[in-house]
């Protein structure tokens, strides 16, 4: 090899058959050779069609590099402990190599947050998931963990949360994974978070708002606020303001909000159309779980076209996905009859891992770069509801949820 030269080669693909007693190496620069066993000797050209290429992208997940005490470049897949001298990406076809797209839509409502990160290296990027113990919080952490993302589980259970980061590491061992105390339901706590991720002096490249509470009974926080508004969105909206100087240091940043189809079907106005509080938070008289629920989610994506509107001249982008519907988790476990629904329907809604899919697209996809103000389901852009457009209401909201803050713990940045 040592007489092999880089000048001159031709960066063209190469997919004809080996002939017997060939095989396809890589130079830890990418570049491809041909060892023949039979003569050992090597050489740049295809034995077959004298083409020269090169291999570029990321390695699949869990693969790496390495060199051997002679120099040669070999790969490490450590998700199934093996090792080979064959550069994983040259398994790609021409129809799947990611250099080479096809023109059919690349996701749908079958694809899973693996595939979404098929190939690509998360490498240097830190994410902080809320609610990332179980459910589709915890297999988009473990995906975007097992892709080389520093990844912070903001958990309310840290017991949970410590069992979430060893069921990770236990898959990886370099993975880089840790839990830290956060319950939304309570703005003490929210503060206390944002105040000890400050002092790690890490960026934030992507936080993903998945925390939430469904089918809960009528309860108050610690701050007088119904449970399931607080912990689904004035959470949300404090731990963003608290973290907002750390996304824009970090631009360009990402903000995911985890909405629902279900925010089609409720409004939060009052009968002279201005924004009723006595909906987000209503008295125990008033209070049905499914309605909270579905305000709480429309809250999640006014929050994000209005938080997208403020910050993105700064660097930031947000925007807010459905995972899919009914999809069986601990989210619907505080009620039993929930809990049939959802068993019921579970051999046909999707998995935990098709619904953390639009997540990490959101979460990572270059094509978004920069754009946000919209709302993915199945990984695909598609129109939210009228009210949830409405800029108006956003801006309401917005103000609604300083004002609440600002009455219980002061300004909504401290």
């Amino acid at each position: 090899m040592a007489a092999l030269k880089y000048a001159g080669l031709d960066d063209t693909d190469s997919d004809e058959e080996l002939p017997p007693g060939w095989e396809e190496r890589t130079t830890k620069d990418g570049w491809v050779y041909y060892a023949n066993h039979l003569e050992e000797r090597t050489q740049w050209d295809h034995p077959k069609s004298g083409k020269r290429k090169r291999v570029a992208g990321d390695l699949p997940y869990g693969w790496e590099q390495e060199t051997d005490e002679n120099g040669q470049v070999y790969f490490v897949d450590h998700i199934n402990k093996r090792t080979t001298y064959l550069d994983p990406r040259l398994a790609f076809t021409v129809e799947d190599n990611p250099l080479k797209p096809n023109a059919k839509q690349k996701y749908d409502g079958n694809t899973t947050a693996m595939e979404v990160l098929q190939g690509r290296d998360m490498s240097g990027k830190v994410i902080i998931i809320t609610g990332a113990n179980a459910g589709i919080g915890f297999e988009t952490a473990k995906s975007l963990a097992l892709h080389g993302a520093h990844v912070i589980l903001a958990c309310r259970n840290m017991v949970k949360a410590n069992e979430a980061v060893k069921s990770i590491l236990e898959e990886w061992h370099k993975a880089k994974v840790e839990a830290m105390t956060l319950d939304l339901a309570s703005l003490r706590s929210v503060r206390e978070f944002a105040e000890a991720y400050k002092s790690k002096n890490i960026p934030i490249h992507v936080l993903i708002c998945n925390a939430g509470i469904f089918g809960a009974y009528w309860e108050l926080t610690e701050d007088g606020l119904e449970s399931v508004f607080q912990a689904n969105h004035l959470g949300h909206f404090y731990l963003i303001q608290l973290l907002k100087d750390v996304l824009c240091r970090s631009a360009p940043a990402r903000v995911v909000v985890l909405s629902s189809e279900g925010h089609r079907f409720t409004e939060i106005f009052d009968n002279s159309g201005k924004l009723d509080f006595n909906q987000l938070s209503p008295p125990k008289k008033d209070f049905w779980p499914m309605l909270a629920y579905n305000r709480a989610k429309l809250c999640g994506l006014l929050l994000s076209s209005e938080l997208n509107r403020r910050l993105s001249p700064h660097g930031v982008t947000s925007n807010a996905v459905h995972p899919g519907n009914l999809i069986y988790t601990s989210l619907h476990r505080s009620y039993w009859g929930y809990t049939l629904l959802f068993a019921l329907f579970r051999p046909f809604t999707k998995s935990l891992q098709q619904g953390a899919a639009t997540s990490v697209y959101c979460a990572c996809a270059p094509e978004l770069e920069g754009l946000g103000g919209m709302y993915f389901n199945n990984c695909c852009r598609c129109s939210p509801s009228a009210e949830a457009e409405n800029e108006t209401t956003a801006k309401a909201l917005w103000e609604l949820s300083e004002k609440l803050i600002q009455e219980r713990v002061g300004s909504p940045s401290k």
